[in-house]
């Protein structure tokens, strides 16, 4: 009897052991997957933003047709493509999303547009693949494709600046499009994360930068030039020899119309980067990412109208108070500056033209899933 009674222990413990090992985490598995077709609405709810209407372009016969796909297996090489590229990481990724909600709002031919984001590759928060499938989750019938950018590349020549997110490695990624970008893209236009679009942009599109530039971007000549560059470049002569005879202008990097085939020819991503690691051995400025391009570009852009950059409504670099609208017509409005207006609005202190953003807003925090934890 001692005998049958071991057995029993032990046929009973053998069968507790297979529900532990083999049944319960199958049903932990089973709790925590998805079926396959919710997969992009779980990436949208994951990071709480809602799913935006299916823009389609408009029936008067004027949008060329459309050649390729929706989402991230979208091909890029079509001479119809407008083509738009921007960073998508999780600080500015609400500010993204409303930037391209708005492009979509205003454009009379949506399925015109490819979006190329650049991601860093190594984000905890927000992978590039997590990125991927919230893009297409949220923008149904959107072209796009996630270009991975590869930190490494520029994060021992990134020197301090006067505020440490001027400092994100993904800020210097537009120096390296003409390699991160596929070579049949020829044409793109830049645009930061903090803004909107309140116009058409294939009018943006359609501007020619003239013969002999590589860029275009609206200038604004009126600003203090000297400001962007430390004393010790200014009583350098062989440093400030690079402006010669050209009367350099300050541009905003956040909005540029680039002629990549120029860009990938001259090497210009090349001319950038020898100036950051200048500015390591000899500082010759303070903010960022913005005066290796006004070193490289100054008094040789592409004019471009102001509508198209209404920027600084994110106030200086240090307060981010408020600011008012130029004076002239506006086709883009800019949160350049410290003050952004997604966080404004959540502490419920918006300055006036943050509520000119908010329409564009996808983010629904009702929405977010907290992951689950075992």
């Amino acid at each position: 009897m001692i005998g049958v009674s071991r057995f029993y222990s032990l046929l009973f413990f053998a069968a507790v052991f297979f529900f532990v090992v083999l049944y319960i985490p199958f049903m932990c598995l089973a709790i925590r997957s998805l079926p396959s077709n919710d997969a992009s609405t779980a990436a949208a709810d994951q990071f709480g933003f809602s799913k935006a209407p299916d823009y389609r372009n408009n029936n008067n016969g004027n949008c060329p047709p459309t050649h390729s796909s929706s989402g991230a297996a979208a091909a890029p090489c079509h001479s119809s493509h407008i083509h738009v590229a921007m960073t998508l990481d999780s600080e500015y990724l609400r500010g993204s999303m409303a930037a391209v909600h708005s492009i979509l709002r205003h454009a009379s031919c949506p399925e015109q547009i490819f979006f190329h984001f650049i991601a860093a590759e190594f984000d905890s928060v927000t992978p590039p693949a997590a990125l991927s499938q919230l893009v297409g989750s949220t923008f149904t019938s959107l072209k796009f494709k996630v270009h991975i950018f590869r930190e490494e590349k520029v994060v021992n020549l990134i020197s301090t600046s006067i505020r440490s997110a001027l400092e994100n490695p993904l800020n210097y990624a537009r120096n390296y499009l003409g390699e991160l970008l596929d070579p049949c893209v020829k044409r793109v236009i830049y645009l930061d994360s903090d803004l909107i679009l309140v116009d058409d942009i294939s009018n943006l599109w359609a501007i020619q930068i003239p013969e002999g530039k590589v860029i275009g971007a609206p200038e604004y000549c009126h600003a203090n030039f000297t400001r962007y560059f430390t004393e010790n470049f200014w009583s350098d002569p062989d440093l400030t020899r690079v402006f010669g005879s050209k009367k350099p202008c300050y541009f905003n990097t956040g909005v540029m119309v680039m002629d990549l085939d120029k860009w990938r020819e001259g090497h210009f991503g090349k001319k950038i980067e020898n100036w950051m690691k200048l500015q390591r051995e000899k500082r010759i400025y303070e903010l960022g990412s913005l005066p290796p391009f006004l070193l490289v570009f100054g008094g040789n852009v592409g004019p471009i109208d102001h509508r198209w950059n209404q920027h600084g409504l994110g106030g200086d670099n240090v307060a981010g108070s408020c600011r008012r609208m130029h004076a002239g017509p506006v086709s883009l409005m800019h949160w350049s500056g410290k003050g952004k207006p997604w966080i404004r609005l959540d502490q419920k202190k918006p300055c006036p033209l943050d509520y000119h953003w908010e329409p564009y807003d996808l983010y629904n925090p009702k929405l977010k899933v907290q992951p689950l934890q075992f």
